[in-house]
Formats: structure tokens, sequence, C-alpha cells
């Protein structure tokens, strides 16, 4: 099967057009906190027992940047530094219930929004896409450098 001309381009646009989506029905919440803001929470919420090193690291900052979002996140009540019981000396974040509370609102926001795409489809398309969108993962993950983070934490 030959390859359509476009085929990058359209993904780039369909990704642009999912992006917008995704950035609509997050809008829409009454977020008080930041889009990185919200990477962090996915970030301990994925990685649990992180400490603000730990963090730092995921999200390729210093330490004091990391540790200044967790200030804010403390300050409204989405993150609590509790001690490592293993070793008092180590400080681990822990996402509030307030916070998973939010993250898994606007998931589900996200998802009805673009759940409310797909319905505009035929089904039988819904399912190429998604075969699509499948092999379309193996590949990259085929080729992707292991960088030690999930696909879910990059994109929050």
């Amino acid at each position: 099967m030959e390859r359509p001309p476009n085929l990058a381009a359209a993904i780039d646009a369909a990704a642009e057009a999912l992006v917008g989506v995704l950035d609509s029905a997050t809008s829409r919440h009454t977020v008080s906190v930041s889009p990185t803001q919200l990477r962090v929470l996915s970030l301990i919420i994925a990685h649990p027992d992180t400490n603000v090193n730990r963090l730092a690291e995921l999200l390729d900052v210093v330490p004091s940047s990391a540790s200044r979002l967790c200030d804010r996140l403390e300050a409204v009540g989405l993150v609590r530094r509790v001690a490592d019981p293993r070793d008092r000396r180590e400080v681990r974040l822990i996402p509030t219930a307030a916070a998973e509370t939010l993250l898994r609102e606007l998931n589900d926001r996200r998802h009805q929004a673009v759940q409310a795409v797909l319905d505009r489809m035929p089904n039988r398309v819904q399912h190429e896409l998604l075969l699509a969108l499948l092999a379309f993962s193996q590949a990259a993950a085929m080729s992707a450098p292991q960088t030690g983070t999930d696909s879910a934490a990059r994109t929050a």
C-alpha cells in the first residue's frame, strides 16, 4: 500500500485538533492550577514515593524550581510533604484526595470531549482509527528511546 503524500501533515493536523479538544475540555473546568502544576500532580500520582529531587529529574528542572512548584501545590491543598518512614531525612510528595479528584474530573471531561467527537464519526471509521492508532503506538514504541517516564505523565 502506498503512503498518502501528506500523511505526516494529516497526522500533525489531527494531533493539533485533538490537543484543541482536550484543552477546551480542560479550560471549561474551574481549574485553579496551571498546566505545569497539573503535570506535576500527574507525575506524583504516576510515581509513588516521589521526592522533590526525583520530581525535578522527571520535569528536567533544577530541584529549587520543583520545590517552588510543590510549595504552590501544597498551599492550595493538592500536595502534602511527609517524612519517608524508611528514612526520615527523605520527604515524599503525596497527592491529596482533592488532587486525585481534580485529575479524575479533568480526565473524565477530556474523555467525554473526545467521545463527543468520535460520536460524530461512523462506527467503521472509529474502528479503523483504533487500529491505526494501535499500530502507530506500537511503531513509535519500537523507535522511541526509553526515558523512564510514562506517556501519561508526559501528556499531562
